[in-house]
């Protein structure tokens, strides 16, 4: 995301790895992200924490995102469905070769 140290503001809480372990916290920023399929988007802001941590992923939405695009989940699909500013249906899928992938403990 190229963000320099100087964006982040400081996040004084612990946070707590999938392993257990405590997470080095660098800081945190309130970004606008917008979310969009082939036909509609929506524009939300995220706070995200910025950690030190090796990870197969990029960045993982909490709680306080999904709640916020009001979302509705499938696991077994691997889709997500939350509704645009004009009340038309987004849908975000994921491919499960690539999550197979970025998944698999080397």
């Amino acid at each position: 995301m190229q963000l320099s140290p100087d964006q982040l503001r400081k996040y004084d809480e612990c946070l707590v790895g999938f392993m257990g372990d405590q997470v080095e916290v660098r800081g945190y920023i309130e970004l606008r992200t917008t979310f969009s399929d082939e036909s509609t988007i929506r524009t939300i802001i995220i706070m995200y924490i910025v950690v030190n941590a090796s990870s197969a992923y990029d960045l993982l939405l909490g709680q306080p995102s999904l709640n916020k695009l009001g979302e509705v989940a499938s696991r077994a699909h691997m889709k997500m469905n939350f509704s645009s500013h004009k009340r038309e249906v987004i849908t975000i899928k994921s491919d499960q070769k690539t999550t197979r992938n970025a998944t698999r403990v080397v």
